[in-house]
């Protein structure tokens, strides 16, 4: 017996964007806390400590503007892993 999926266009292309934009958002994530120990070891410059965060405020401005031209909320991108919880903390 075979067992047919039936995909919407526009599903598929929404659900495309969040499974992308959570990806993009623990890699932010998992950047700035590497960004945070360096800063705390003093591994960078003030330079470079301005250009990572200049880099990281513009990634969220774009993940929170593609977020809503797909009409998602921030609680759609993430992932829920089961009894181990969900894939991205919960930020403040």
């Amino acid at each position: 017996m075979t067992t047919r999926v039936d995909l919407d266009g526009d599903t598929v292309g929404r659900d495309l964007a969040a499974l992308v934009l959570t990806l993009v958002g623990l890699i932010r994530q998992l950047t700035e806390r590497q960004a945070l120990r360096r800063v705390d070891a003093g591994e960078l410059t003030e330079d470079q400590v301005e250009r990572v965060g200049t880099a990281l405020m513009l990634l969220e401005e774009r993940v929170a503007a593609l977020r809503d031209h797909f009409g998602l909320r921030p609680e759609d991108l993430n992932l829920d892993l089961g009894p181990l919880g969900s894939l991205l903390p919960r930020e403040p």
